[in-house]
Order: C-alpha cells, then sequence, then structure tokens
C-alpha cells in the first residue's frame, strides 16, 4: 500500500487492461478514467477524463499483436500527459514490441528497436519499467532511465513447488545460446543442471536443431526461454529432446506472443505444460489446458510503489 500517493494515477490503454487492473489492485489503487479508441479511419483518439497536473502518471501497455496500434496508443497517451502537465510519465511496457530488431543482421537491416526507443523518449516519457527484453542491450537505447524487470524470480519458485519431491532427475535445458544466462538463472534457483540446444535458424521463425550439449537422458527437463512466438523453436527442441532420451519435457517463457501456428504446434507437441506470465493477454481461443499463467502483476506493483517512493528497486532485478 502507498501510504503517500495521492497524487499516483495508473492508467491502461487496450492491450492488457486485465493485468493493469491487477498491478493497480495490488497497489489498492483504481485504474484512472480515461478512454481510447479509434476514428473511422482508423486513427487513435485518447481522451483523459481526469487532471493529472503535477501527477506521478504509469501508463501500462504492452506492444503486442496488434503491435503498431499498441504502440501509437502508449505514444498518443504519453503526449496527452505531457501536454495535459503531469509530472512524470513512466511508460509501463511488460512486453516491448520490436525488440528483436536490435542489431543489423545484414546489409542495409535497419534497428527497429533503437526506432522505437526513441519515439518513446521523444514523446515525452520519463522513464521506462518493462520485463525481459528479447536483449537486454536495449536498455541503452533508451534516453531515459529503464528498470528491466525479470520474469526468472517468479518463473523459478513455480517449479521449485512443482518438483518438491526431488530434483535428481530434472535438468534446465536452453532452446538455444541467447538464452543460456536466463536458463542458468532458473538451474542456479532450483540447484539443477543446464543443457544447451545447438541449431541454426535458416530464417526468421525457422530453427532447426543441431545437437544438444549437456545429459538430458531419462531427465525431466524444463525449456526456458523469454518469448514463444510461432513456438518453432521450443516445439523442435521439445521433440529432439524426447528422441534424444529425455523423459518429459516443460517449457516456460515470460511472454506468450503465440502467433502463427504456435497453438496447434503446442498442442501437437510432446510438451507436457507450458507455463507463461501474463505479459501479453492470451485470448481464450488460444488457451489451451497445457497453458498455465502466472502473474506479474506483484512484480510490476512493487516495481511502482518503489519508482513513486523514490527507493531502490535493484533487488527486483535479481
Amino acid at each position: 500500500m502507498i501510504s503517500h500517493g495521492k497524487n499516483i494515477k495508473i492508467f491502461t490503454a487496450n492491450s492488457n487492461p486485465k493485468l493493469a487492473k491487477a498491478i493497480a489492485d495490488q497497489l489498492e489503487k483504481p485504474i484512472c478514467n480515461s478512454t481510447v479508441g479509434k476514428f473511422s479511419d482508423g486513427e487513435v483518439f485518447v481522451n483523459i477524463d481526469e487532471t493529472v497536473r503535477g501527477s506521478d502518471v504509469f501508463i501500462v501497455q504492452s506492444t503486442n499483436n496488434p503491435v503498431n496500434d499498441n504502440l501509437m496508443e502508449l505514444l498518443i497517451m504519453i503526449d496527452a500527459f505531457k501536454r495535459a502537465s503531469a509530472g512524470r510519465v513512466t511508460a509501463v511496457i511488460p512486453y516491448f514490441g520490436y525488440a528483436r530488431q536490435d542489431r543489423k543482421a545484414k546489409a542495409r537491416d535497419p534497428i527497429s528497436a533503437k526506432l522505437v526507443a526513441d519515439i518513446i523518449t521523444k514523446a515525452g516519457a520519463n522513464r521506462v519499467l518493462t520485463m525481459d527484453l528479447h536483449c537486454a542491450q536495449i536498455q541503452g537505447f533508451f534516453d531515459i532511465p529503464v528498470d528491466h524487470l525479470l520474469g526468472v524470480p517468479i518463473l523459478a519458485p513455480y517449479y521449485a513447488e512443482k518438483f518438491k519431491d526431488g530434483m535428481d532427475d530434472v535438468v534446465v535445458v536452453s532452446p538455444d545460446f541467447g538464452s543460456v544466462t536466463r536458463a542458468r538463472n532458473v538451474a542456479r534457483r532450483l540447484d539443477v543442471p543446464i543443457a544447451i540446444i545447438d541449431k541454426r535458424r535458416p530464417k526468421p521463425n525457422v530453427s532447426e536443431v543441431m545437437n544438444i550439449i549437456g545429459d538430458i537422458k531419462d531427465k525431466r527437463v524444463i525449456l526456458v526461454d523469454d518469448m514463444i512466438d510461432t513456438a518453432g523453436t521450443i516445439t523442435h527442441g521439445a521433440a529432439a529432446l524426447i528422441e534424444r532420451g529425455a523423459k518429459e519435457v516443460y517449457a516456460c517463457c515470460t511472454h506468450p506472443v503465440l502467433s502463427g501456428p504456435a497453438i496447434e504446434r503446442l498442442e501437437q507437441s510432446p510438451i507436457k505444460e507450458l507455463v507463461v506470465l501474463d505479459t501479453i493477454a492470451i485470448p481464450e481461443d488460444k488457451m489451451l489446458d497445457k497453458i498455465k499463467t502466472l502473474s506479474v502483476a506483484p512484480v510490476f506493483a512493487e516495481a511502482i510503489r518503489r519508482i513513486y517512493e523514490e527507493v531502490s528497486i535493484s533487488t527486483l532485478f535479481m
């Protein structure tokens, strides 16, 4: 509870109002009144229905599909609050879209993550609060403070409870070299070994398993990734692990993007359970029995409380 928070204001656009409500409930605050919609030609409009002059404003808005609509809603809300003389505007972006385009992988590629960071800054955001950026160095693309929360402290305790009867046969597996640090953090918290899937990616959203580094034979394995988009990486990895002798395959991620053939692939995969966080709202028609959702609301609420009270939040990154 914020004891001195009469001027803190939490707003949401349309990407994940359920998460915004859960965060506000944790802080014992209401979602403030605003309307975010579209004109008949598709342009976004925003109406702020209460005063924000001098207030510490937090806008909860993931930039998932429809990415460009959600991004524009966020930008226009930021602009509206700055023009309404808000004291400070923090963009709370549980899932940061365009994060995969963080470097020039080949000639003439854009670096879209840097462009989006510049636009958010130019719109007038004073601070960004996000979780599990696809590449941590994106923090440096912003010219404003970025607080980068981690999903591991939410996911690891779940598996500690799930396998509390014995972890002698549990192995945490990284689906590629890019997720090794994340997988190692989970393995450290569970005190279990780690394995790595060596893959190549001939083109975007397509991956091929080449080799598995580590002992997974007769083991229960936990695949750990930051996001699942088309689910090709995670399902191919799961199949390869079973083929090479794994006993059971579980999987988890922070961001359930779940686009294209993801649901069909997951349904047909040997993954027994997929644990995701609610940084992105999963539509009802995409919810499978094997998908379990954990909430990030308590972590974001605590980060917002600490930002508002001007105290350290570094312990939330560990």
